[in-house]
């Protein structure tokens, strides 16, 4: 398990494409960006009370996030990711999931869950079953990545943020998504051990300062 620093700025057209030219100019592009970039679409997870939700709005020191995630549109390549913060800090876990077992998550259908053979998959078998995880909302955006190998370094510029609403419709290419409202573009700068100086200058922006801005907060406004 590794604890990873994270920074978030919320950032405007202009600093967008100011930190592209820099960035393009000192790291490399992610290989799996297409042009440079890739459309991400997530499906989070949460109970009936909202318990994601309202401990990223109170700032709770320590706590969790589930969603299903895949890139592009290739669902033969789906993620389950399990997100956690604690200390300011941040750590991702993951694994591969099929289309037919996201489907039967849709339709409320977990029990084989444990029997999948994945730790994470059974986990989250527990937390459907007794803290009542469901499917929320669909979150879609455009990511710019880049990657820097000293540090571990990555920086993200993420963009035209849409929502699902409540609708959980996420094997469907075709299911509605509007803009989550007045939504800003993204920096996220996330590092290991050390953040290289050459890279902590290139991300600095005047008048902008460390944010707490949640993707699925901002869709959540919506259903």
């Amino acid at each position: 398990m590794t604890w990873r620093h994270e920074w978030k700025h919320e950032i405007n057209v202009s600093d967008l494409l100011q930190l592209r030219q820099r960035l393009r100019a000192v790291m490399q592009t992610d290989s799996h960006a297409v042009d440079g970039k890739y459309e991400i679409r997530s499906l989070y997870l949460d109970t009936q009370g909202d318990k994601a939700l309202r401990e990223k709005i109170d700032g709770v020191d320590r706590r969790e996030k589930f969603r299903l995630r895949y890139y592009n549109g290739d669902t033969s390549r789906i993620r389950l990711e399990k997100k956690c913060r604690r200390n300011g800090l941040g750590e991702k876990q993951s694994a591969p999931m099929t289309e037919d077992e996201v489907r039967a998550i849709l339709e409320n259908q977990y029990r084989w869950m444990m029997e999948s053979g994945r730790p994470l998959v059974e986990e989250l078998y527990c937390k459907m079953r007794f803290q009542g995880l469901r499917p929320k909302t669909i979150v879609e955006y455009i990511r710019e990545p880049f990657t820097f190998a000293p540090g571990n370094v990555r920086v993200t510029l993420d963009y035209h943020i849409r929502t699902g609403l409540n609708g959980t419709d996420f094997l469907n290419p075709d299911c509605i998504l509007i803009p989550a409202g007045d939504a800003p573009a993204i920096l996220e700068v996330k590092w290991d051990a050390f953040l290289p100086s050459v890279i902590r200058e290139i991300v600095q922006l005047e008048g902008r300062h460390t944010s707490a801005f949640s993707k699925y907060a901002a869709c959540r406004r919506y259903g």
